[in-house]
């Protein structure tokens, strides 16, 4: 790989940089420096403006040709955005046209400009490139990662025809009057743990310990349909179950509407306080669901403080997602107004000391940056916005939904990683229209698997809440148990939401033996053939490999001489040094 140009464009006129020079043109001086560091190169762009700029576009490029056997990690924009290992031939799939309009606006296809279709791959904050499959024997790796999300998200966008490598900062249009650390990356090459512990190291990073715990959530009653009388109920009946649940949450569908945080809806005649009190007093931690940035068109909030929405250049409120339940269109909340400041402090206070959860879900909070003001860059509001939610939760856990994750690295306690869990298998109409956030349970599974590096490193991890779904077919028990096993090694809240009275004494067993690798440390996960992985970790002291066949086909694996053989959605957990099933 080698350093091909660095591209400054600003008030229309373009500037090409180099590093280690001085920089200095009529409007600008850019502070341009590469150096060594902890195992790689640190790259690193400091602007210093002579008079006010706007900044049309910040990139470096390098010329990197890759072997056909090349493989390429697209993190997605946000938390819920379809993140996987892509192969020469591949590419971040574009959201059909008819769905863009609505879906697009929970992904980057919002953003202007950057490269898609066939032969052109991106990736938000981090990457790794695998060179071939000998490489990914190793676990090797060419890694990029961003070391400074604060001022702006930062994009790596590769060329396949060209075989062009481009780092990009996400600042186009950003209008700056003061001195501003532009890009900062570093490359690094090595193993997959190894790379992420150097760069974490770089970012001073690391959670606070939490331990791994298992938790129930009302997900599965429905957001339209969840009452107090059933969270009671559910409640009683987790109490009375067997299994060690630590964590009690009431889920989406409690408040009037999105917005709407202190008015419990009709289906919750006394509120959501006096059910707090009931969780502790059943020895469980209490959780609440709230969408802090988020605003529902027909919520009282947006109806009497329509100052406080975020507009478009028309001055409408800004549509920010689209969503049935809400009634459509939903806007989001102008961060830097100080009565919505004032008014997430009130609403965070009430929840968290009045009402007295302990542990709070944040959801949708990608809404916040979809309209960065001109001094701002999109990735500087989601920060900053990060910042102040840490503040108003204090003490208490949180856990992040929804999220580009660079902006909570090191600010949230858990982040859920990937989309929400379907009650199938796949979801073949999203599927169809390549929407990169969708309700579908081998791409959230796809996209857990592909974040494993980040997790006890960036944040904790949790993935969607598992459903066991009592009575339903052989296939199904299996997919069931795959999906319950990775949950259990990758994750460190294990959220359930059956109703647990309903579980057979063989699901209660079923899920007290994911309980024993609930807390391993995964060591590695190599795709060893498409959708089927092989994640290895440790547990009390021994050392085990996970196979897991995410197919709907058999599937056969030869490891260590040995023939490993998985029927459609099997798991097999086998010991690593002498492969014997366990």
């Amino acid at each position: 790989m080698h350093f091909r140009q660095a591209v400054l464009k600003l008030n229309d006129k373009t500037y090409t940089l180099l590093p280690g020079r001085a920089n200095s043109f009529d409007e600008i001086y850019a502070d341009f420096q590469q150096t060594a560091e902890n195992g790689g190169t640190r790259w690193g762009l400091f602007l210093h403006p002579k008079q006010d700029v706007v900044i049309q576009r910040l990139e470096i490029q390098f010329d990197w040709p890759l072997s056909a056997h090349a493989r390429f990690f697209a993190n997605g924009y946000q938390s819920g955005s379809e993140s996987r290992w892509l192969s020469v031939g591949e590419a971040n799939p574009r959201t059909h046209w008819l769905a863009r309009i609505r879906a697009g606006k929970e992904s980057d296809e919002h953003i202007p400009d950057i490269p898609r279709g066939r032969g052109y791959w991106h990736s938000w904050t981090y990457t790794s490139v695998c060179h071939s499959a000998e490489a990914e024997a190793r676990n090797g790796v060419t890694f990029f990662g961003s070391l400074n999300e604060s001022t702006g998200f930062t994009l790596f966008l590769y060329d396949q025809p060209n075989g062009i490598f481009t780092v990009r900062k996400d600042m186009d249009g950003l209008q700056l009057s003061h001195s501003f650390p532009a890009l900062d990356f570093w490359i690094g090459e090595g193993s997959e743990p190894e790379v992420f512990e150097r760069y974490f190291a770089l970012l001073g990073i690391a959670p606070s310990p939490s331990p791994a715990q298992l938790g129930w959530g009302s997900d599965g009653i429905g957001a339209k349909k969840i009452a107090e009388k059933d969270v009671l109920q559910s409640l009683d009946n987790v109490a009375d179950n067997a299994l060690p649940f630590r964590i009690f949450q009431i889920g989406e569908g409690w408040q009037a509407d999105m917005g709407d945080w202190l008015l419990p809806n009709e289906r919750f005649p006394n509120g959501v306080g006096h059910i707090a009190q009931k969780i502790k007093e059943k020895g469980m931690m209490p959780s609440l669901w709230l969408a802090p940035f988020a605003v529902a068109k027909n919520s009282i909030l947006s109806k009497k403080h329509p100052n406080w929405l975020l507009k478009n250049a028309k001055g409408a409120p800004l549509k920010v997602g689209w969503s049935r339940k809400y009634g459509g269109w939903y806007h989001a909340l102008d961060f830097y107004n100080n009565e919505v400041r004032n008014h997430l402090g009130g609403v965070f206070h009430q929840v968290l000391e009045q009402w007295g959860f302990e542990v709070i879900r944040l959801d949708y909070l990608f809404a916040v940056c979809a309209a960065p003001p001109p001094g701002k860059a999109r990735g500087q509001v989601m920060h900053e916005a990060m910042e102040f939610l840490k503040k108003l939760t204090g003490n208490k856990k949180s856990i992040a939904c929804g999220v580009p994750l660079g902006a909570v690295f090191g600010l949230v306690d858990y982040c859920r990683l990937g989309g929400e869990v379907h009650r199938g298998w796949d979801n073949r109409l999203q599927t169809l229209l390549s929407l990169r956030k969708r309700a579908d349970t081998l791409t959230s599974l796809r996209s857990s698997l592909g974040h494993w590096p980040l997790i006890g490193r960036a944040f904790h991890d949790v993935l969607d809440v598992f459903s066991l779904e009592a009575g339903q077919s052989k296939r199904t028990l299996e997919l069931q148990y795959t999906s319950l096993t990775i949950h259990a090694l990758l994750g460190s809240l294990l959220f359930n939401r059956d109703k647990i009275e309903r579980f057979t004494p063989e699901q209660i067993a079923e899920v007290e033996a994911s309980l024993d690798w609930l807390g391993s440390r995964v060591t590695q996960v190599i795709e060893a053939k498409k959708d089927v992985f092989q994640i290895c970790f440790e547990n009390g002291g021994a050392h085990f490999c996970a196979y897991c066949n995410l197919t709907t086909k058999p599937r056969i694996l030869t490891q260590d001489a040995e023939i490993v053989e998985l029927m459609p959605f099997e798991t097999l957990v086998l010991t690593q040094t002498n492969n014997k099933k366990q």
